[in-house]
């Protein structure tokens, strides 16, 4: 008996549900039948308004027949068939259920959406078919919803193509698009490519936090109108748009352009990294975070040389930020390329997208533990805890971390050291990544990564040099954003390697690397990546040498923002001990023209008088290496007492040299700028200090006069009232000479008749 119920029961069932998908498809027919009857009336409506439209232009032409024959003047029958068929554009509106006047939406889009909603119902019903344990309730309720949905299918559709429209308009505004969707205009190209370009827009914008921006904006200059053929009437191909005026930028992600993926990230990633947690729960941004992502957003080069320890956590987040944001943006727009081209056979110009290669963001930082803040901050915009995932994240933490330099607790190193140099100080390493929507990929290959964090040292390994055979550059090809932090460090470490590798940006690959050319931008192929590339510099001082890549090595069309704000009170201030400290100016024609002019200054102004008995312990500070190394063969040619410590002596080597020099043994001690940023010595015995240029750092300057001290000097070695403190400086040493003294007492020494200057501490 239970087995005939059980089978009349399954009988029943399998009638239902007969039933039940006997009524879908009659639904579905209706549906259709409704999108039939749709159709057939907008058509009908089309061929209405043309005909009315007809009607229109008949009654026009006989009306414009009957004044020329009434004028009798001569004039062009053919133009003014022409000018009656012009019409202005239509706009695209949302369509009632009773009006259909407007052009709708181009149908392919909204026809893929249908497709997909018709898709995602199949694929609902399949699953009910193979779970098989639904109740009949919810059955009930589902095919409820499903005729909800159904009767207001036709509507749901209209809107949907008016918001995707807005949509893209909306993307339209975005920097990302205007910056690289375009190709360069003849017109722009000419300024862009001559070597000091004169059509240049300045604005200067003073903001709260940043001070003064210098924005340089490079303009179309005025070509001899040229007939160009047209090949065909509809066809416009816009040019990228001049670079514009940096805003700051708003606390609305919407307005930022910032992708919907990672909004509810930001926020909880700022506060993390912040050294200072003083960021209030409704804010997005600290107020510098506002207008450096103004800039960086705007796709403009930025030079900020006011980096320190305490803004770092916010500079490093808000370029991250940056970074994460212009990949997901790269990754999103080739991923809905693929998908639209897999329905079509002949890509047309819209669909390039990609560069010669793959890698588009390169971000040179000088240390390991750097590279190791960098990379757990975009973890952290991108793959939060629980959220994502990260592959070879331990090897990863293995080879970033440790290393550390131990720093002594007797004599303890001064704040900045201690801040620069924790956590692991390799400077030889590069590190390529892949970002997915929910994945960063680390230790990934270069040609099939996206981002690379690297050292210029690691990077210059790759490059290499002239003649060698293995040597890579073809991943430097395509690099849409140039990040430099801490590029006052480049410079301590070896100035050259960047040099180099920036002369490798942008080259034509020698391998194609599986590149698919049809869909690589037409810029790109042209050969003006270079145009494109945005860079954005930081640094802790503002010198010549870091301003020169930007002159030089950056030609960004949309233009460059330089921060520039004068140094009021400098490192003078910081000086302890009551000594005169002297300025000697002299004139050189140019930077390269300054290096024998100071050398010969130094030899027959400063030097003779420098070597008097009376003014031993004289310590030569000099900050290049190249002349560090020619005033050591000068001494040695003119057999001048001297003892010498520099970034290549060996410990055992410095300290006799220290020894020799605090006990009078050695007249002169020469000592490298790059052997104090490394190290750090605490020089006892100094009474002269001679500053062959202003130093790098200019804390350095008041942290070696403060070296005179008392407690640091031999009683038997001199008198305590004879000291001094010489600089030397010519008008291309401004920026250095500005932030030891003020920019109000290098102003006065370069307009003075007089070349020396002193100055006693207190004044």
């Amino acid at each position: 008996m239970g087995r005939g119920k059980g089978g009349k029961f399954h009988k029943n069932n399998k009638k239902q549900l007969a039933k039940h998908f006997k009524k879908k498809k009659e639904k579905k027919v209706e549906v259709v039948n409704k999108k039939a009857l749709f159709n057939r009336y907008k058509n009908k409506q089309k061929v209405e308004e043309e005909n009315l439209k007809k009607e229109q232009l008949e009654r026009k032409l006989k009306q414009q027949q009957a004044a020329y024959s009434e004028s009798e003047e001569e004039e062009d029958p053919y133009g003014m068939l022409v000018s009656c068929f012009s019409q202005p554009k239509k706009q695209k509106v949302v369509i009632d259920s009773d009006e259909s006047d407007s052009e709708q939406e181009p149908e392919h889009e909204s026809g893929d959406e249908d497709m997909a909603s018709e898709q995602g119902d199949m694929a609902s019903e399949n699953g009910d078919d193979k779970g098989g344990g639904g109740d009949d309730s919810e059955q009930d309720s589902e095919d409820m919803q499903d005729e909800d949905e159904e009767d207001s299918n036709l509507e749901i559709k209209v809107k949907s193509s008016n918001k995707a429209e807005n949509e893209e308009q909306d993307s339209s505004n975005d920097p990302f698009i205007k910056h690289l969707q375009y190709e360069l205009g003849e017109d722009l190209l000419v300024t862009l490519s001559n070597p000091s370009p004169e059509n240049l827009d300045q604005v200067e914008k003073t903001w709260p936090m940043l001070g003064n921006i210098s924005v340089t904006i490079p303009k179309p200059v005025k070509l001899k109108a040229k007939v160009k053929p047209k090949i065909s009437l509809l066809e416009e191909k816009p040019s990228a748009p001049t670079g514009t005026v940096p805003q700051m930028a708003s606390t609305d992600f919407k307005h930022m352009f910032i992708k919907s993926q990672i909004h509810g990230n930001i926020v909880s990633a700022n506060k993390t990294n912040l050294i200072k947690n003083d960021l209030e729960l409704t804010e997005v941004f600290t107020p510098l975070q506002r207008e450096l992502f103004g800039i960086m957003n705007n796709y403009q080069d930025l030079y900020y040389p006011e980096r320190t320890f305490t803004n770092a956590e916010e500079i490093r987040f808000t370029y991250c930020l940056h970074v994460v944001n212009h990949m997901l943006k790269t990754r999103t727009k080739i991923l809905h390329h693929n998908s639209k081209l897999g329905k079509k056979t002949d890509p047309s110009e819209e669909y390039r997208d990609q560069g010669l290669v793959r890698p588009k963001v390169l971000i040179l930082v000088p240390f390991k533990s750097a590279a190791y803040k960098v990379v757990k901050t975009l973890m952290d915009i991108l793959v939060p805890k629980e959220a994502g995932q990260v592959v070879n994240k331990n090897r990863f933490e293995e080879e970033f971390t440790g290393n550390e330099l131990a720093m002594p607790q007797k004599n303890p190193k001064p704040e900045d050291y201690e801040l620069m140099f924790s956590g692991n100080t390799d400077d030889t390493f590069r590190l390529a990544m892949t970002l997915t929507k929910k994945t960063l990929k680390l230790y990934t290959d270069f040609y099939s990564s996206d981002i690379i964090v690297a050292s210029p040292l690691g990077l210059r390994m790759i490059v290499g040099a002239e003649g060698e055979e293995d040597r890579d550059y073809d991943f430097l090809a395509s690099i849409e954003v140039l990040i430099m932090d801490q590029t006052d460090v480049f410079l301590m470490q070896n100035w050259d390697h960047l040099l180099h590798c920036l002369d490798h940006f942008h080259l034509q690959p020698q391998k194609t690397r599986d590149t698919d050319f049809s869909r690589v931008r037409s810029w790109a192929i042209n050969g003006w990546s270079k145009y494109y590339r945005q860079t954005l510099v930081f640094s802790s001082v503002a010198l010549p040498e870091i301003k020169s890549i930007l002159n030089h090595k950056c030609q960004n069309y949309a233009g460059k923002a330089v921060v520039a704000n004068p140094c009021e009170v400098g490192a003078i201030q910081q000086v302890l001990l009551q000594v005169p400290q002297i300025f000697h100016r002299f004139n050189a024609s140019s930077p390269l023209a300054a290096v024998d002019a100071r050398f010969e200054y130094f030899v027959k102004e400063v030097l003779p008088k420098q070597r008097d008995p009376l003014m031993s312990h004289t310590l030569i500070y000099v900050p290049s290496y190249f002349d560090y190394v020619r005033i050591r063969n000068y001494f040695k040619k003119e057999d001048i007492g001297f003892v010498q410590i520099c970034e290549y002596s060996k410990d055992g080597k410095i300290a006799r040299a220290r020894d020799m020099f605090f006990h009078t043994e050695a007249h002169f001690l020469l000592y490298s700028e790059r052997v104090h940023f490394f190290r750090r010595f605490r020089i006892k015995g100094i009474r002269h200090i001679i500053f062959y240029q202003p130093p790098t750092y200019p804390h350095f300057y008041s942290e070696m006069c403060n070296l005179m001290q008392e407690s640091n000097q031999n009683k038997y070695g001199g008198s305590e009232f004879n000291m001094s403190v010489t600089t030397l400086m010519c008008k291309y040493d401004a920026a250095r000479a500005a932030a030891v003294a003020g920019a109000a007492r290098v102003a006065a020494i370069l307009r003075s008749d007089k070349p020396v200057h002193m100055y006693i501490t207190g004044e």
